[in-house]
């Protein structure tokens, strides 16, 4: 079962997705990244259950010039197809 993440705080124009796009890719996680209107990030992961763990770790610290707050953590069905970016919704 994958985790559905939801990243708060200075996450948005700073790379978030793009480096955690790279950093589940070099991990073999599947899933997808993208931006929210209320100016958090979304992003589901799936995987080996400690890549999922280390990504999440990931990402409670993001890119050098994020500033997260919180990541809310869901469970959600896998699996998916590479890892996309998505667009903003």
């Amino acid at each position: 079962m994958g985790k559905l993440l939801r990243i708060h705080g200075r996450v948005q124009g700073v790379g978030y997705r793009e480096s955690l796009r790279w950093e589940a890719e070099r991990r073999g996680a599947t899933g997808w990244v993208r931006n929210r209107r209320d100016g958090t990030v979304e992003a589901a992961i799936d995987g080996d259950p400690a890549v999922i763990d280390a990504l999440i770790d990931w990402c409670r610290a993001g890119p050098p010039a994020a500033r997260v707050t919180a990541v809310d953590v869901a469970d959600i069905d896998g699996p998916f197809a590479g890892f996309a970016r998505l667009p903003t919704v």
